[in-house]
Protein backbone atom coordinates (compact mmCIF):
# COMPACT_ATOMS: atom_id res chain seq x y z
CA UNK A 1 0.00 0.00 0.00
CA UNK A 2 1.35 3.45 -0.94
CA UNK A 3 1.35 6.06 1.77
CA UNK A 4 -0.10 9.52 1.27
CA UNK A 5 2.59 12.17 0.90
CA UNK A 6 2.24 15.48 2.74
CA UNK A 7 5.57 17.05 1.79
CA UNK A 8 3.99 19.69 -0.46
CA UNK A 9 0.96 20.55 1.67
CA UNK A 10 0.70 24.20 2.76
CA UNK A 11 0.87 23.25 6.46
CA UNK A 12 3.98 22.94 8.64
CA UNK A 13 2.40 20.13 10.70
CA UNK A 14 1.60 18.09 7.57
CA UNK A 15 5.12 18.53 6.18
CA UNK A 16 6.68 17.54 9.50
CA UNK A 17 4.38 14.51 9.69
CA UNK A 18 5.59 13.53 6.22
CA UNK A 19 9.18 13.61 7.46
CA UNK A 20 8.64 11.77 10.76
CA UNK A 21 5.45 9.87 10.00
CA UNK A 22 6.60 6.53 11.35
CA UNK A 23 7.56 5.43 14.85
CA UNK A 24 11.24 4.75 14.12
CA UNK A 25 12.28 8.20 12.86
CA UNK A 26 11.72 10.15 16.11
CA UNK A 27 13.46 7.35 18.02
CA UNK A 28 16.47 7.45 15.67
CA UNK A 29 16.64 11.22 16.20
CA UNK A 30 16.32 10.75 19.98
CA UNK A 31 19.30 8.41 19.93
CA UNK A 32 21.28 10.88 17.82
CA UNK A 33 20.68 13.49 20.55
CA UNK A 34 21.76 10.92 23.16
CA UNK A 35 25.07 10.53 21.31
CA UNK A 36 24.65 7.56 18.97
CA UNK A 37 26.74 8.06 15.85
CA UNK A 38 27.31 4.64 14.30
CA UNK A 39 24.83 2.21 12.76
CA UNK A 40 25.59 -0.49 15.32
CA UNK A 41 25.04 1.98 18.19
CA UNK A 42 21.62 2.95 16.82
CA UNK A 43 20.77 -0.71 16.26
CA UNK A 44 21.79 -1.77 19.75
CA UNK A 45 19.88 1.10 21.38
CA UNK A 46 16.69 0.65 19.35
CA UNK A 47 16.71 -3.05 18.46
CA UNK A 48 15.32 -1.96 15.11
CA UNK A 49 15.45 -4.31 12.14
CA UNK A 50 18.63 -3.51 10.17
CA UNK A 51 16.76 -2.80 6.92
CA UNK A 52 14.33 -0.44 8.67
CA UNK A 53 17.14 1.41 10.43
CA UNK A 54 19.16 1.71 7.21
CA UNK A 55 16.14 3.16 5.41
CA UNK A 56 15.45 5.68 8.20
CA UNK A 57 19.07 6.82 8.38
CA UNK A 58 19.16 7.19 4.59
CA UNK A 59 16.01 9.31 4.62
CA UNK A 60 17.29 11.50 7.48
CA UNK A 61 20.51 12.10 5.52
CA UNK A 62 18.54 12.90 2.33
CA UNK A 63 16.35 15.33 4.31
CA UNK A 64 19.39 17.11 5.77
CA UNK A 65 18.69 16.07 9.37
CA UNK A 66 21.87 13.99 9.65
CA UNK A 67 25.19 14.01 7.80
CA UNK A 68 27.02 10.81 6.98
CA UNK A 69 30.82 10.74 7.41
CA UNK A 70 33.05 7.79 6.54
CA UNK A 71 35.28 6.71 9.42
CA UNK A 72 36.56 3.41 7.97
CA UNK A 73 37.41 2.53 4.37
CA UNK A 74 37.54 -1.27 4.48
CA UNK A 75 34.82 -2.20 4.97
CA UNK A 76 33.17 1.20 4.46
CA UNK A 77 31.68 2.42 7.76
CA UNK A 78 29.94 5.69 8.49
CA UNK A 79 29.05 7.93 11.40
CA UNK A 80 25.90 10.01 11.46
CA UNK A 81 25.99 13.51 12.92
CA UNK A 82 23.19 15.96 13.57
CA UNK A 83 23.05 18.94 11.23
CA UNK A 84 21.72 22.39 12.17
CA UNK A 85 18.33 21.27 10.80
CA UNK A 86 18.58 18.06 12.84
CA UNK A 87 19.43 20.02 15.99
CA UNK A 88 16.33 22.16 15.41
CA UNK A 89 14.27 18.95 15.60
CA UNK A 90 14.91 18.89 19.36
CA UNK A 91 11.86 21.08 19.91
CA UNK A 92 9.66 18.39 18.32
CA UNK A 93 11.15 15.70 20.56
CA UNK A 94 10.81 17.96 23.61
CA UNK A 95 7.11 18.48 22.85
CA UNK A 96 6.67 14.72 22.48
CA UNK A 97 8.56 14.22 25.75
CA UNK A 98 6.30 16.65 27.58
CA UNK A 99 3.11 15.13 26.21
CA UNK A 100 4.25 11.59 26.99
CA UNK A 101 5.39 12.53 30.49
CA UNK A 102 2.13 14.32 31.24
CA UNK A 103 -0.34 11.84 29.74
CA UNK A 104 1.06 8.37 29.13
CA UNK A 105 1.70 7.14 32.66
CA UNK A 106 -0.98 6.17 35.17
CA UNK A 107 -1.89 8.71 37.87
CA UNK A 108 0.70 8.58 40.62
CA UNK A 109 3.10 6.52 38.51
CA UNK A 110 6.49 8.18 38.23
CA UNK A 111 8.01 8.68 34.77
CA UNK A 112 11.22 6.59 34.91
CA UNK A 113 13.49 9.09 33.14
CA UNK A 114 13.83 12.86 33.29
CA UNK A 115 15.62 15.55 31.30
CA UNK A 116 18.46 17.27 33.15
CA UNK A 117 20.40 20.45 32.46
CA UNK A 118 23.98 19.37 31.65
CA UNK A 119 25.54 22.21 33.66
CA UNK A 120 23.33 22.37 36.75
CA UNK A 121 21.84 18.89 36.87
CA UNK A 122 18.41 20.46 37.46
CA UNK A 123 15.38 18.63 36.05
CA UNK A 124 14.08 20.36 32.92
CA UNK A 125 10.39 20.37 31.97
CA UNK A 126 10.01 21.39 28.32
CA UNK A 127 7.25 23.77 27.23
CA UNK A 128 6.45 25.44 23.92
CA UNK A 129 6.92 29.18 24.31
CA UNK A 130 6.46 32.14 22.01
CA UNK A 131 9.98 33.28 21.14
CA UNK A 132 8.87 36.93 21.07
CA UNK A 133 7.11 37.10 24.44
CA UNK A 134 8.52 34.10 26.31
CA UNK A 135 4.95 33.10 27.22
CA UNK A 136 3.86 29.46 27.14
CA UNK A 137 1.78 28.83 24.02
CA UNK A 138 -1.66 27.46 24.87
CA UNK A 139 -3.27 25.67 21.92
CA UNK A 140 -6.69 26.79 23.12
CA UNK A 141 -5.68 30.43 22.63
CA UNK A 142 -4.11 30.30 19.16
CA UNK A 143 -5.38 29.53 15.68
CA UNK A 144 -3.62 28.86 12.41
CA UNK A 145 -4.36 31.29 9.63
CA UNK A 146 -3.05 32.24 6.24
CA UNK A 147 -0.53 35.06 6.09
CA UNK A 148 -1.93 38.44 5.09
Amino acid sequence: MRRTRFDDWPCPIARTADLVGDWWTPLVMREAFYGCRRFDEFQAALEAPRAVLAARLKRLVEEGMLERHRYLDRPPRYEYQLTAKGNDFWIVLAAMWRFGSDHLWEDGEEVPVVLRDCETGAVVTPAVVDEHTGEVVDGRRVRMSLRD
